[in-house]
This record gives C-alpha cells, sequence and structure tokens, in this order.
C-alpha cells in the first residue's frame, strides 16, 4: 500500500478517535470524569504514551539504520564501477565492448532507480535482470590473457565485478525489509487510545482541536518516515543516486 494513503489512514485513526471522546465527554455521566478517574486515566495513558514512544525510537532507529546501509552500498557500488572501468581499461582494447557494456548496465539501473518506480526496482532483481549481469561477468570470463599482468587484471576484475554484485543484492534485499503489519496496528491502537483520552479531558475549542490536529500529524508523518526509510530505493524518501551519476561519468573515459 502506498505509504501517503497509510499515514492518511494513520492520521484518521488517531484525530477521529480524539475526536470521537471529546463528543462521548459530553454524554458520559459526571462521575466519570472526576479526579480519581482522571488519575487512573492519567496513569494508563502514560504506560501506553510509554510503550509508543519506546517503540517509535527503536522503528526510526532500524529504519535510519537500514536507510543508512543501502546509501553506503550505493556508494560503495559507485566506486567499484569506477574501479572495474579503469581495471579493464588498463587490460587493453579488447575490453573495449565490455566497458561500452559496462557503461549501458550502469545508465540502465541508474534510469530504473531515479524512476522511482517500485516495479521498475523490483525488475532489478528479476531473471531477466540476473542474466544480463551474468552475460556481462562472463564476457570477463572469456577473455584470454596473453601475459601476466593481462591475468592480473582479469582476475582483479573479476573480484570487482563480485563485489559490485554483493552490494547490488544487498541493496536490493535491503528493499524488501518492511514494518511488521501487526507492529503497525498495535502502535496505532496505542496512538488512538492515547489521543482519544486527550480528547475525552479536554475542553472542546478551536485551540485544543488544533493541536490535537498537530499532534496527529506527527503521529502520521513518524510512521510516514518510517515506512518511506524502510524502502530507500523508491518513493519520495529515497537514497541520492549522484555518486552513481558520476561514476556513469567517468566510465568510458
Amino acid at each position: 500500500m502506498n505509504h501517503l494513503v497509510v499515514a492518511l489512514i494513520v492520521f484518521i485513526v488517531v484525530f477521529g478517535s480524539a475526536l470521537a471522546c471529546s463528543y462521548l465527554r459530553a454524554v458520559l455521566p459526571q462521575h466519570h470524569l472526576g479526579d480519581e478517574s482522571i488519575s487512573m486515566v492519567k496513569l494508563t495513558t502514560g504506560l501506553l504514551a510509554t510503550l509508543a514512544a519506546l517503540v517509535l525510537g527503536l522503528l526510526i532507529s532500524s529504519a535510519k539504520g537500514s536507510f543508512d546501509t543501502t546509501n553506503g552500498e550505493i556508494v560503495h557500488s559507485a566506486v567499484n564501477i569506477v574501479r572495474l572501468d579503469r581495471v579493464l581499461a588498463r587490460y587493453g582494447p579488447e575490453t573495449r565492448d565490455i566497458r561500452a557494456q559496462l557503461k549501458r548496465n550502469t545508465a540502465a539501473s541508474i534510469a530504473s532507480l531515479a524512476a522511482g518506480d517500485p516495479a521498475q526496482v523490483t525488475r532489478m532483481a528479476g531473471p531477466e535482470a540476473v542474466a544480463k549481469a551474468e552475460d556481462f561477468q562472463r564476457q570477463v570470463e572469456d577473455l584470454a590473457p596473453h601475459n601476466t599482468a593481462q591475468s592480473q587484471l582479469q582476475a582483479k576484475a573479476l573480484q570487482i565485478i563480485d563485489e559490485v554484485y554483493t552490494a547490488r543484492w544487498l541493496a536490493l534485499l535491503q528493499e524488501k525489509a518492511s514494518m511488521p503489519v501487526p507492529m503497525l496496528v498495535v502502535l496505532v491502537l496505542w496512538l488512538a487510545i492515547i489521543f482519544g483520552t486527550f480528547g475525552l479531558f479536554a475542553p472542546r475549542n478551536g485551540t485544543t482541536v488544533t493541536v490535537l490536529i498537530m499532534g496527529a500529524l506527527s503521529a502520521a508523518g513518524a510512521i510516514f518516515m518510517i515506512l518511506e526509510m524502510n524502502s530507500p530505493l523508491d518513493g519520495i524518501v529515497k537514497v541520492s543516486l549522484g555518486p552513481m551519476r558520476a561514476a556513469l561519468a567517468i566510465i568510458g573515459q
């Protein structure tokens, strides 16, 4: 489901809970709103608020770690692609077609990632993309070195290719990580209860409604950021492709 849609649902549920409890306040018997009742509700709300804050903090930390890992792999891949191109250039003119293929493959990967389409990112791990990667590696393996220097350069090129593909698969598999749905449901339930108590005991006026809206937007925004950072290759919040574009400009020179 689109992350903006999820965030909107969270906002509606959380703010709707506060609004519904605000109207419930008018029909509850007065003894339900006494000091003892308010104290007990405050204690329970404090417990839920602590739990929600801990879970949100852990989820944000985990999502940020996932985002940083993928960003690091993108930079690492860009560096290795440039290294691979220079090693192939040193091998000799026999690698001209391979270097051209490397440039085309890099450009295609950048175009797929820049599109921001999850389907294109998924296709990067599909059979066609795997076959293309294996074909490129096979071209390097089929080189026939004429001396020791070329043999060493071929071995080094194959090692770099392995590193590039390792980083590629790590980034693509990291993209599959997502926030567990049961955890999201429980977290939203806690937030709805917390905001419901806010609406229950706060007087209904323009100031309190505005504050509740801002709080619900903040909660929905936090969950939106968690979901976005858990999918760093597509969406609104995604890793920078600047290093890959810089590498593309260097390849073939």
